[in-house]
């Protein structure tokens, strides 16, 4: 899994104009491949799926989201199976990526964006910091970052995991 340190790359990051270029982009692509996109976010609370949903014509590809923020959303959103979920690392490429097959396989969708993690003050039950996230996105593709932005400051780490999650899933795209 790549790591993504964002200490340099929070500045700059203030509102959802930032994120339109990489939105657009990616909508365009899947517009012209007919293809679709879901997306399971946590720390994120629905960010990247608001992104994805701001380009016109995003009902051509954006087939449905979930904010699964707790176990029960998990259960709800996304049919995990309790077994194979206990036996995950929390916070890990493995776990962000059976979110993202769940994702798709729910949704039937061509590609399954996935975030995980903990923007802040504080860290997780786990015992991971503020300012980690991990995205993995699954599609004909299959590719997981690891975010840190060593910061506690919830709002600006929420910027930071969205938009490395759109620029996670622009670059695939584009390489496919």
């Amino acid at each position: 899994m790549q790591l993504i340190d964002c200490i340099s790359f929070t500045s700059g990051l203030s509102n959802m104009s930032v994120f339109l270029d990489a939105a657009n982009r990616i909508g365009e692509i899947l517009k012209s491949r007919d293809q679709t996109v879901t997306v399971a976010e946590s720390s994120t609370g629905g960010l990247i799926a608001a992104n994805l949903l701001s380009v016109p014509g995003a009902s051509k590809y954006f087939v449905g989201s979930s904010v699964v923020y707790t176990l029960a959303s998990r259960r709800a959103f996304l049919d995990l199976d309790k077994e194979q979920v206990r036996q995950l690392q929390p916070m890990t490429e493995e776990m962000v990526l059976e979110f993202s097959k769940a994702a798709r396989r729910k949704l039937e969708a061509t590609w399954a964006i996935a975030e995980l993690g903990a923007s802040g003050p504080t860290g997780t039950l786990y015992g991971h910091a503020p300012g980690i996230s991990v995205i993995g996105v699954v599609g004909p593709s299959v590719r997981s970052v690891k975010v840190e932005t060593r910061s506690d400051d919830r709002q600006q780490n929420m910027l930071v995991f969205t938009q490395s999650a759109l620029e996670l899933f622009h670059q695939m795209l584009e390489e496919q």
